[in-house]
């Protein structure tokens, strides 16, 4: 997948914010082989709680700032079928918000990269078509992804209350 990468806020240095997204991305493509498709690509946005809070008032109608915003841009039937030959398919964008992921990593007891990477994982998979709030299996599954990929990334699971895979 190919993903272009925008930093419009003060995320912190001396983090590669756009080698953490690629490498996010690397992990889940081998554990969701669909995003491993070539013709695959999506943006990121680095934001602030301010730009995320606009963006999740016009397009979800929510008047607040949240961690990670996920537009997709493909069906999952759509992207399941999609052939690897063929022009670029925009997967979707995803944003993130500084200051709310850097509060909630820290509530967490991780830093802001581990808690980011997984929100990027996270947000990649709800561009892909899973989504959590379905039901409670729709959740088990898009949590079980999310650990594969952040195992790979030598991050433990964000839950906590798994089995292992």
């Amino acid at each position: 997948m190919d993903l272009e990468i925008s930093i419009e806020a003060a995320w912190p240095s001396p983090t590669d914010w756009e080698e953490l997204a690629e490498r996010a991305a690397a992990a889940l493509a081998r554990c969701a082989p669909e995003l491993a498709n070539p013709r695959l690509s999506a943006s990121i946005l680095f934001a602030d709680d301010a730009e995320v809070h606009a963006l999740n008032r016009e397009w979800r109608g929510k008047d607040k700032p949240t961690n990670v915003l996920s537009f997709p841009m493909l069906e999952r039937e759509d992207l399941l079928d999609l052939s690897p030959d063929g022009p670029p398919e925009l997967l979707g964008d995803i944003a993130l918000a500084l200051e709310t992921c850097a509060r909630e990593a820290a509530e967490k007891g991780l830093n802001l990269e581990q808690h980011a990477t997984h929100l990027i994982v996270h947000g990649l998979l709800h561009l892909a078509g899973h989504d959590h709030e379905i039901s409670d299996q729709d959740a088990r599954t898009m949590e079980q992804l999310e650990i594969k990929a952040l195992a790979l990334l030598g991050i433990a699971d964000p839950y906590g209350d798994h089995d292992e895979f």
